[in-house]
């Protein structure tokens, strides 16, 4: 907040004692104001007022209504009772500027109707004078008041072949239906009435048909009879016949908006949309991607803004940036921008380098609105989409995900796994083989034959004994510690039909297929040839 600066205090007088305490106190508390003023927060900037909104008559020129036609029959009512309060004299010179309000697109039909109906003026609007000069200098003193002659009158010109697509009727009377004996319409109900309004009917199938009834009197009039017969009539309640411009201008205003509401009806529930542009897969290889996305309106007329405006993403962990915040679009505009996704795919459980696909689909967040329907409402509505529609809204995505060094990494680890698990069966399975093994017959015969047990599996071919046979060991763990016990197979004819096994543990002694093993751990150094060899 921004503070005044304090006001100068006058100079004091001088001080018989202390001629310049004062000054000094006084620069002191100047300084500690100053401080304090230094201290307080600035004031915040005031934000710049919102630019103003088109005015109804700029959109209307952006449409180029005056081109669109409309038209205009217009009832005036000329029985003796106009001449009161000068309401006909009103009604000439009141109708000047609602013509001056038409274009020379718009066509106008003016009748005037008292005992009869009678076509003044049929043609294009633009030379207002000529419209007003076809009118009657009076009202007819003794004219009775045929408000279905009239209405008569005025569907036969909204019903001809070249008819506007939008057309106006405007009533204007101060006296209830009270018609000449020879009238079509002797009352305000009936067959003839009916008959009116199925012919409205009829006419509003084709064109927008609407009503102005316009009572001029103080007292009741038939105004109200043209909702009778065109449903979408609105009775315009002058207090006096002063307001009489006002009225006629408001019928006007409104035939412009219906014309409006016709040019614009094809955007109805078009707004703005969203979609990538056409191309393969994103690369996030890198941990970021680039896409562009463009969003068009798709309005033929209204424009639009998108405010509060944020893209998001489902699907990969993934943020999105490169949107603005808020943008505007002409009818049909259509704006591109380079939006970058950052993030990465995963590589599941078993990250092994490989390429990886996955798909994201766009979502986004916004307003949609335009800056007219304000101006328009309540005349128009304009509907809208609030939310931009996203169309194509799936990406496919792309990265190499994983080390190129998991598989190598993990084949080693096989590798060594087995390898240490063949080591460990190995150790226990086939520990190295010491000592010495003793064959010999168990009934007498040569003397023992000496084996040294060496290698991890020795072929036994003993030359005393005859056969063939194989030695190997295997470690287990006792009370005592591990001790490596000999798996022994042997057959006396060496034929796998006789081959039969025994385990023998150190310093034991087996007999298998009729030969006698005896095992000596740690035997003494002999001179006995050898008759086995490692397998």
């Amino acid at each position: 907040m921004n503070h005044p600066a304090p006001a100068p205090e006058a100079p004091p007088g001088p001080h018989p004692a202390r001629p310049h305490g004062r000054g000094l106190v006084r620069q002191c508390a100047a300084l500690l104001a100053a401080a304090f003023l230094a201290a307080l927060p600035a004031a915040p900037a005031q934000a710049a007022p919102a630019a103003p909104g088109p005015t109804r008559a700029e959109i209307y020129r952006a449409l180029e209504l005056d081109r669109e036609p409309a038209d205009y029959v217009i009832l005036v009512d000329t029985s003796g009772s106009m001449t009161k309060e000068g309401r006909y004299n009103t009604v000439r010179s009141t109708l000047r500027p609602f013509l001056d309000g038409l274009t020379a697109e718009d066509h106008v039909a003016l009748f005037t109707f008292d005992s009869r109906t009678e076509a003044r003026y049929v043609g294009a609007a633009g030379d207002t004078s000529k419209i007003i000069a076809s009118l009657p200098g009076t009202p007819t003193p003794d004219g009775d008041t045929d408000i279905g002659a009239a209405l008569d009158a005025a569907l036969k010109e909204v019903a001809r072949d070249d008819a506007s697509p939008v057309a106006s009727v405007v009533l204007l009377t101060d006296g209830e239906h009270r018609p000449a004996a020879h009238s079509r319409y002797p009352k305000a109900s009936g067959p003839a009435w009916d008959a009116l309004g199925k012919r409205a009917q009829a006419v509003a199938g084709r064109t927008e048909l609407a009503g102005y009834a316009i009572p001029l009197g103080g007292g009741a009039t038939g105004a109200g009879l043209l909702a009778d017969v065109v449903p979408d009539t609105t009775v315009l309640r002058p207090k006096g016949i002063q307001d009489l411009g006002a009225y006629l201008a408001r019928a006007g205003d409104r035939t412009r908006a219906r014309k409006a509401a016709r040019l614009l009806a094809p955007d109805t529930r078009k707004g703005v949309t969203a979609a990538w542009e056409d191309g393969g897969a994103l690369d996030l290889g890198d941990g970021s991607a680039t896409r562009k996305l463009t969003l068009r309106s798709t309005t033929a007329h209204i424009p639009l803004t998108v405010s509060g405006l944020r893209a998001s993403v489902t699907g990969p962990d993934l943020t999105v940036a490169g949107l603005p915040g808020q943008l505007a679009l002409e009818p049909g505009e259509s704006k591109t921008y380079t939006l970058t996704l950052h993030g990465r795919l995963s590589a599941g459980g078993l990250p092994y380098r490989r390429t990886e696909d996955a798909s994201a689909t766009l979502h986004l967040a916004g307003r949609v609105t335009s800056s007219w329907q304000q101006p328009l409402a309540p005349d128009i509505k304009l509907k809208t989409p609030p939310a931009v529609r996203v169309q194509k809204a799936e990406v496919p995505l792309r990265a190499s995900v994983g080390s190129a060094a998991f598989l190598p990494l993990l084949a080693a680890a096989v590798v060594l796994a087995v390898l240490a698990g063949w080591l460990a069966w190995r150790r226990v399975n086939r520990p190295p083989l010491r000592g010495v093994l003793l064959l010999a017959t168990p009934f007498g015969g040569p003397l023992p034959e000496r084996i040294e047990l060496r290698g991890r599996r020795m072929a036994l071919r003993p030359v005393s004994t005859g056969g063939r046979g194989t030695v190997h060991g295997r470690r287990r763990s006792t009370g005592e510690g591990p001790r490596t016990e000999l798996h022994i197979r042997f057959s006396p004819d060496g034929t796998a039909a006789r081959e039969s096994g025994a385990v023998c543990a150190p310093g034991g002694e087996v007999v298998v297929g009729g030969v006698s093993f005896t095992h000596l751990a740690e035997p003494a150094r002999a001179q006995a040839p050898a008759a086995g060899w490692p397998g």
